[in-house]
């Protein structure tokens, strides 16, 4: 994954629980980099370390973890670094959703390297769809229903998320059903 991922990671656990913290998951992760170059890669394994660390030093399950990642992500990675992306993404989560592949393109301009998951939404209503998940890393639903959850609040619309085919119970990939509505009758 590229440095992108770690640093928000160091990010969000620094900026919610402190530099000490920050400091036990990375010794306990045997991770020695002091900062990560946005633009570089580094090993998966590194950042699935770095969970796994995180869920440790603080006592809770790596999809907690990986779920408030996703939030995290959305809400202060993306605006920060791709906000003007963000943009032209959609003015609706709905659109915003349909037009993830044409999202991950565009990122992919500046990320050369980059191995985005797949989405494709099918079974497209007014105010919910099912969103189909694949990707060659596992173990990352919990961080899909973050980024999800953040579309949600970046919106401004209550989301309900259900996780219907799940790709570690046997399924081929992770199929969610989302459903949102104005914030304010959610």
């Amino acid at each position: 994954m590229y440095g992108l991922v770690n640093s928000a990671i160091m990010d969000l656990l620094v900026t919610n629980h402190g530099e000490e913290v920050w400091q036990r998951v990375k010794t306990r992760a045997a991770v020695k980099d002091e900062i990560f170059i946005s633009t570089e890669s580094y090993p998966d394994e590194m950042t699935y370390r770095l969970v796994g660390a995180a869920a440790e030093v603080l006592g809770r399950p790596a999809e907690e973890i990986l779920n408030q990642f996703g939030r995290w992500w959305v809400l202060h990675t993306g605006r920060e670094n791709y906000g003007h992306l963000l943009k032209f993404g959609g003015r609706t989560l709905g659109e915003f959703l349909q037009n993830l592949p044409n999202f991950h393109t565009r990122v992919a301009m500046i990320f050369p390297k980059l191995q985005p998951p797949m989405f494709e939404c099918t079974d497209v209503q007014e105010g919910e769809l099912r969103l189909h998940y694949r990707s060659h890393r596992r173990g990352l639903s919990a961080f899909v229903i973050g980024l999800l959850e953040g579309l949600g609040e970046m919106f401004a619309v209550g989301v309900r998320i259900k996780h219907e085919e799940r790709l570690d119970a046997g399924a081929d990939h992770d199929v969610f059903h989302v459903a949102w509505s104005d914030a304010k009758t959610a």
